[in-house]
Order: structure tokens, then sequence, then C-alpha cells
């Protein structure tokens, strides 16, 4: 476990998770490593939809079916500044590639092209990311906050919101409900 790597995975809060910020939420991790782990929750959106976000940037977003997306609450880092979720991964100024299928950008390029309906065919944008120093993540999985699963990109842009997390469940085979916070003893 010290040499696991949790790129390109989920993340599902166990029901023990006191932390507010993370409690019933499903967290993509876009990069670890020794430094530490950077994610995005992907199933808890704001009241706030793309039309609006990218009026605010002075963008008016054409794509009829985006303007309604919701924004997401990504994390407690960085509330102010956008991270956009995407695939295919594409080329654009401030990328980082999960893998070869899903990117996650904050250069304002990537909005601009979706705004012109040239951007990635999926995208999910957050407000802040998750964020985790060097061992912390590791640490937090051993005390059973944490299960992780290799991640399916279909969960993320096939799902609505509320059914993401279940999803992620199943790819463990894994029904949510029959999780207790309290260990089990034969």
């Amino acid at each position: 476990m010290d040499n696991a790597n949790f790129t390109d995975h989920f993340l599902i809060a166990m029901p023990k998770m006191t932390d507010p910020n993370f409690t019933g939420t499903l967290t993509y991790i876009c990069d670890h490593g020794e430094q530490g782990a950077l994610g995005v929750v992907v199933n808890r959106p704001i009241e706030l939809n793309l039309e609006s976000l990218f009026s605010q940037i002075g963008l008016d977003l054409i794509n009829e079916h985006l303007r309604q997306e919701p924004v997401y609450y990504g994390g407690p880092v960085q509330v102010e500044r956008g991270f956009v979720l995407h695939r295919p991964v594409g080329a654009w100024g401030s990328t980082l590639s999960v893998n070869d299928r899903v990117g996650l950008t904050t250069s304002k390029d990537i909005l601009e092209a979706t705004a012109r309906n040239e951007g990635p065919t999926e995208i999910l944008v957050t407000l802040g990311y998750a964020g985790w120093g060097p061992g912390q993540l590791e640490d937090e999985i051993k005390q059973n906050a944490w299960l992780s699963v290799p991640a399916d990109p279909q969960v993320i842009f096939g799902y609505p919101a509320a059914a993401r997390l279940n999803a992620a469940m199943q790819l463990l085979g894994i029904d949510l409900s029959m999780l207790s916070d309290e260990a089990g003893h034969a």
C-alpha cells in the first residue's frame, strides 16, 4: 500500500467519513505520487449552471444541452478556481493527462472552445479540488475513510450526479446501503 498509486481511481467516502467536505462523495484521483494526491469530487453539483459560469467569465455558451449542466464542488482547495475534467484529453494550455482518455484542465482556452462548441465532447466543471500531502491519502485509506476502485470514465460522464456513487460501488460489486460504519465481528 505504501507504493500504491491511486491515479485514475475513484475514492468512495465510507460511512465513517466525518469531514463534511467529503461526506457521501465520489472523488476522482487525477494525480498521485510522492508529492501527494490531487482529485476532484464528481458527484456534488452546486447551485450554479454552466451558462451562468460562462456568463460570469464573459463567454456565451451556445450549446443548449451544456447550458443547464451544473458546476460541481470539486473540493475544498482553491474553490474560486475552475477545473475541467474532460475527455478526450486534447491539447489545451494547461492540462494534466490522467491517462490517454481523461484530462484535467485549468486554462481558459478549454472553456472558450467549449463556448464555441469546439471543446471536448464530455466535460465536468468543478470549482476547487481535493488535495492530500505526501502519504496522507494512503493513511486515510488505511483508516478506512475511503474505498478505492479503478475508475471508469463512463461513471463520470454517463451517469447523473446522484447515480455516480452507486455506479462506482457497483464496480466493486458492493451495494452502498450494505456498508456500515462499524467493523463486523464473527
